[in-house]
């Protein structure tokens, strides 16, 4: 691991845990040659992920990207951190053991909007608005139909 201070390559472990989740390994880090300390944070990765875009091109799949996305819908609503990143961790482990290397854009979409609807339902439709590619306010309406219904069903009778 390069050290971020000086570049160097040589740097050594001097502590590694699991984090709280387990989704990763957090290693404490020295470097000999300038004597700065980091954190690197190590994840499982059970396979190498493409995404197919709707045009055909191929990207390789990049978990902070994805995160990113998730955090704009999420701005300035209520959720706690670690409920986000249960639910991003969540995502990519079901995207890396459906057992194929390519992923349509599609499905990542569709799982991250199933996602944020058990989430939080406002940042569900904004999501959904720019996945969806909303132009007008009467492109919302059967959306909102929709988690209005499920709100109906899920109450007591």
């Amino acid at each position: 691991m390069r050290c971020p201070y000086c570049g160097s390559l040589d740097t050594q472990v001097k502590d590694s845990r699991p984090t709280d989740d387990s989704s990763a390994i957090r290693r404490r880090r020295v470097c000999p040659d300038c004597a700065g300390r980091f954190t690197t944070f190590e994840r499982v990765q059970l396979r190498e992920l493409t995404v197919v875009k709707k045009s055909g091109r191929r990207a390789p799949f990049d978990r902070e990207k994805l995160a990113r996305s998730i955090q704009i819908a999420l701005r300035k609503r209520p959720v706690e951190a670690e409920r986000v990143d249960r639910m991003i961790n969540g995502l990519v482990r079901q995207l890396e053991s459906q057992g194929e290397a390519e992923v349509p854009s599609e499905t990542i979409g569709e799982l991250v909007m199933q996602g944020l609807k058990n989430l939080d339902e406002v940042a569900y439709v904004r999501f959904a608005s720019v996945y969806r590619n909303f132009r007008e306010a009467r492109d919302f309406g059967p959306l909102l139909d929709e988690i209005a219904d499920e709100s109906k069903k899920a109450e007591p009778s």
